[in-house]
């Protein structure tokens, strides 16, 4: 069968191609592999075959072919090459190795080693420890030796990719240890548990498990020492009485590990009597596994680096105009990310002021229609007449006022996208009207009889239990199912706290500069102010009063009693002498309040005037003061 390239990185990754020569790599169509990369050449590179060998020869490229790190001309493929062509990487593989599952390795429960085992612990490792080296066989095994070392050092020391560093270095190790089966275990770092194994039995294949004592494993990598064991040899199977013995399991177990962490190990066994394994070889395999470690950790930490790369590339591609850096907020701009590029409707749910027409603004910026109109409209703002003329229009003389054509909002938004907050405002008569919208894609205008088709985007927002309102009949349960394709719930500021801060100098920024006020930020108090309140109103909550306090303070800081009274009200005071200070403004108040109620005889608007207030203000001051029981026991006497 022939042999494979598993794509690990580029447009086709996680595929394969079968390597039937020739096989041509470039930009063109024409190629056998095209790779859609402006660094990638036409005709880049070709695979060709010979005599059962398979050679990867660059045609002349301008960025060049590459094979385990290295620019080459040309090259016979070898088990576990990596290439790399542009920003696409393959690893030149057997077949049945590129469709092999985790049941290659199979972690038995049987006993771990035998009593002539060695065990070789970190100190005890000769090529680790340069005085050492004159223990070492003759010159000659060592000249070999070194040279294996600094050959796999150049393989694998600038691999990026942890798939591909594995097989390179499973068939690194074939070639210098006489081993018939093989096996890298690494663990899982979420997990501890060992994960993404890669095994190779010579003569079986992939196919065909490679068998790994489960306590061995665990004790190798637990207890970090490196193991060389020989099984004795067993009388085979046979009704012969003359059967021969069956030759021994010898293997080697060696530890992949930094000096902080077990990454997992690297296991080789065989049962050929003439290659049984010797303290040579496991010295050798504890000293390569050594240069593995540091591979394998500098390919999870680029990986890892990679990924935040990533991430943070697409947070800064996003446009919005929305501040937070907090987890949740990062959940909103990935979720922002994955459902503009379509045109599903989408319903953004969450208390007043947390910022939901900005979501669908970004929604409407990161999508295709983004050079189209974007038009918002509030359901809970305008009469059912109004509301329903301003949506869809109206013809000339559809009622008393309507003096010439009008076109509505959805007509206006052709190609872009409407967004309709508050949509749980919607009388009935409209709910089945903006459901025939959204099923039909057509609307006709108030007094005509032409439909007209749509292409717009729906986006929809409410600060209401929408399930609880079909509940109780207030909304239409065909609508609900027609806006909820995808949801997302935008989170209250006092379940993102870390972001007050960024939100505050934003808004301090803008205010200043509208004020022609030069405010420096927050000072320490008035910052402690706005972390230890709950913020009903949300994000809208905090730029009103971090405007009210630009307005009224006249220093280069924000004060504490520049901010608005429910902040300075709730919020711990700093000191002793700041407390002084709050009680008694708190008890004036107090005093102030009760006072105008009882000459009012407990009425709120009369007791507003007295204390000129609007009567709103006056039982937020109530509730703030904890005064409602005052009044009650007042009420009862």
């Amino acid at each position: 069968m022939p042999p494979r390239l598993t794509v690990l990185s580029g447009p086709w990754k996680n595929t394969s191609f079968a390597v039937v020569a020739p096989l041509s790599i470039g930009s063109d169509s024409s190629n056998s592999i095209c790779l859609e990369d402006p660094a990638v050449a036409l005709q880049h590179s070709c695979i060709s075959e010979a005599a059962g060998c398979f050679t990867i020869r660059d045609l002349d490229s301008p960025a060049g072919t590459f094979v385990n790190g290295i620019p080459i001309t040309e090259r016979v493929l070898s088990f576990g090459d990596q290439i790399s062509v542009g920003d696409s990487s393959f690893l030149f593989l057997p077949e049945a190795a590129a469709s092999a599952e985790s049941r290659s390795v199979e972690l038995d429960d049987q006993a771990a080693l035998s009593l002539s085992a060695q065990q070789l612990k970190p100190e005890d490792l000769l090529y680790l420890r340069p005085e050492s080296l004159a223990a070492l066989p003759p010159a000659v095994r060592l000249a070999r030796t070194l040279s294996t070392l600094l050959k796999i050092s150049s393989a694998i020391g600038f691999m990026r990719d942890i798939d591909a560093l594995q097989w390179q270095l499973l068939a690194l190790l074939f070639d210098v240890i006489p081993a018939e089966r093989g096996v890298i275990l690494l663990l899982d770092c979420s997990t501890g548990e060992f994960s993404a194994p890669v095994a190779w039995d010579r003569a079986a294949g992939p196919d065909h498990p490679v068998h790994l004592s489960r306590v061995l494993a665990q004790r190798v990598v637990e207890e970090r020492v490196a193991v060389l064991d020989h099984e004795p040899p067993r009388v085979a199977s046979s009704n012969s009485a003359n059967a021969a013995p069956a030759s021994g399991l010898s293997l080697l177990c060696v530890p992949l590990t930094t000096p902080t962490q077990s990454l997992g190990l690297i296991y080789l066994d065989t049962r050929n009597p003439a290659t049984r394994f010797s303290n040579d070889d496991l010295q050798l395999l504890s000293a390569i596994a050594g240069l593995a470690s540091v591979a394998v950790e500098n390919a999870r930490q680029f990986e890892s680096l990679g990924s935040e790369n990533q991430r943070l590339r697409a947070e800064f591609q996003l446009q919005h105009d929305m501040i937070g850096r907090g987890p949740r907020m990062r959940q909103v701009y990935q979720f922002i990310e994955r459902v503009a590029p379509s045109d599903s409707t989408v319903l953004i749910l969450g208390e007043s002021g947390t910022g939901k027409e900005l979501a669908s603004r970004a929604i409407h910026l990161n999508s295709p229609r983004k050079s189209r109109p974007f038009v918002a409209l509030n359901c809970a703002a305008l009469t059912e007449t109004l509301l329903e003329s301003e949506l869809f229009g109206h013809e000339r003389g559809a009622f008393t006022s309507a003096v010439s054509q009008k076109k509505g909002l959805l007509e206006v938004a052709e190609g872009g996208t409407v967004f309709l907050d508050e949509v749980a405002e919607l009388p009935h008569a409209l709910q089945a009207k903006l459901l025939r919208v959204l099923q039909e894609r057509e609307f006709v205008r108030l007094g005509g009889t032409c439909s007209i088709k749509l292409n717009v985007r729906f986006i929809a927002a409410t600060n209401k239990d929408l399930q609880k309102a079909v509940t109780d009949e207030k909304f239409r349960l065909d609508l609900f199912y027609r806006l909820n394709v995808v949801s997302i719930s935008m989170p209250a500021l006092r379940e993102h706290p870390e972001d007050i801060p960024f939100l505050t100098d934003h808004f301090v920024t803008r205010y200043s500069a509208r004020s022609n006020r030069k405010v420096l930020g927050l000072s320490p108090a008035a910052r402690a102010c706005l972390a230890q309140y709950d913020w009903p109103g949300n994000i809208r909550e905090l730029e009103n009063a971090i405007e009210r306090a630009i307005v009224i303070g006249n220093s280069d800081v924000i004060l504490p009693e520049d901010l608005p009274d429910a902040l300075a009200d709730r919020a711990l005071p700093a000191s002793e002498s700041a407390t002084k200070f709050h009680d008694a403004v708190r008890e004036s108040k107090k005093h102030l309040i009760l006072t105008a109620l009882e000459q009012s005889q407990g009425s709120f608007t009369q007791a507003a005037k007295l204390l000129g207030l609007h009567p709103n203000y006056l039982h937020r001051l109530v509730s703030n003061l904890d005064l409602k029981s005052t009044l009650k026991s007042a009420a009862k006497h």
